[in-house]
This record gives C-alpha cells, sequence and structure tokens, in this order.
C-alpha cells in the first residue's frame, strides 16, 4: 500500500490568531525541497499550545485531500480550500483516508519512519480559521480529522516522495473506528471494545486513557 506526498506543510506561531491575543499555529503553508524530520516534527513547524498540539505523539498531522470537496460542499467555496493546509495539517495525499489505515502502522515517509498513533481532536482553532463552530461539529460527527503520527526514526521528507505502509499490528483498529468511538459518540454499549482499545500499547496515552474511561 504506497502513495505520494502532495504537500509537506509548516507554520509558525502566530501570535494574534485571535483578536483578544490567543496565538496558533495552525496555518500552515507548503515548503519546497526536503525538510528534516525529527521525533519532535518537521523542520520549521511550531506548535502554540504544546499542551494540545505536538510532542511524540503528535509529531505530525496527516490530512487527506480527498477530504476537501467534501468540506466545499458544506462550507462553500472558499480560499483556504484552494490548496492543502486548511485544517493545519503537515501532510497531504491523496489516496487514504481515515478508512485505510490502522492505529500502529508504520510508514515509511520519504526517508523517515513514522507510526499512527491516534486520531486528531478538532477543537476551536478550526472554527475560528474557517470563521463558524460548525466545522469542529462536522469534523467530529463525520470523522474527517486526519491523524497524527509519532516519528520512529527520523529522516527527510519532501513533495513528492512516496509514503508506504510497512508494517501493521492492529488491522482491526482503524483510525476511523477509534475517531468513532473516542470523539464521534459511537461508544454506548461498546464497553469490550474500548477495554480492548485501552490495551493498544501503539495508540496514544491520552486516548488510551480515554477508552478506558468511557469503557466505565
Amino acid at each position: 500500500m504506497q502513495t505520494f506526498v502532495q504537500a509537506v506543510l509548516t507554520g509558525r506561531i502566530d501570535p494574534h490568531f485571535t483578536a483578544d491575543g490567543e496565538s496558533s499555529a495552525i496555518a500552515k503553508t507548503a515548503v519546497e525541497g526536503p525538510r528534516t524530520v525529527t521525533l519532535f516534527g518537521i523542520e520549521g513547524d511550531e506548535q502554540a499550545d504544546p499542551t494540545c498540539h505536538g510532542g511524540r505523539d503528535k509529531a505530525i498531522h496527516h490530512y487527506p485531500r480527498e477530504h476537501y470537496p467534501q468540506w466545499q460542499a458544506v462550507l462553500g467555496e472558499i480560499d483556504l480550500l484552494d490548496r492543502p493546509g486548511a485544517f493545519g495539517e503537515n501532510i497531504s495525499t491523496l489516496g487514504w483516508t481515515e478508512e485505510d489505515l490502522c492505529i500502529g502502522d508504520r510508514l515509511r515517509l520519504g526517508r523517515a519512519l513514522v507510526e499512527v498513533a491516534q486520531g486528531r481532536q478538532p477543537c476551536w482553532k478550526q472554527g475560528h480559521r474557517f470563521g463558524t463552530a460548525k466545522v469542529v461539529a462536522a469534523m467530529v460527527k463525520t470523522g474527517r480529522t486526519g491523524w497524527y503520527y509519532r516519528v520512529i526514526e527520523e529522516g527527510s521528507v519532501a513533495a513528492g516522495d512516496g509514503i508506504a505502509l510497512v508494517g501493521r499490528v492492529h488491522p482491526e483498529w482503524n483510525v476511523a473506528r477509534v475517531i468513532g468511538l473516542l470523539i464521534g459518540g459511537q461508544h454506548r454499549g461498546q464497553g469490550a471494545a474500548l477495554r480492548e482499545l485501552a490495551r493498544v500499547e501503539q495508540l496514544a496515552d491520552g486516548w488510551r486513557e480515554r477508552a478506558q474511561k468511557l469503557a466505565g
């Protein structure tokens, strides 16, 4: 299973993301040439709130480009959706969605090795960026959140590089299913599944704790 990187994107912290002084680095733009991939993300990328973004389990955010037409149907023809980066992603591709990748999947991303750690938890910043809170609700409802990688082996990545699946340990736990259970409201009556999910070592710690809590 393989696809290609359409864009590598990074962003700097904007200290004036909101009028009242909230900062964010959600605005990502495509970069040219190879960028170093470290254990904590892609060279040149920043996070304004390290408690919610970045770190080992959320080093790189991948968002499927094929979701963009669906968002255009909901939000209309807006400039943000004319190019990758609207959702703060670091990697943009065509060919894979949350249905195709599983927690713990290892992928060769350019010259780096990465592992799927969790889906993305939408927050108010997506709503502010698009000017409507319905974006956040729709991301949760549809599961079109993208996913995060942890970095296993540092390397480099550039637009045009391949990204290929090299190992799968949990085929039963695709990202879409996990998102549905943990943030999409599909957890009711799923205690056994949630307890099983909480035992998946490759799932980010915060999401394992959430699975255990929802299991009751």
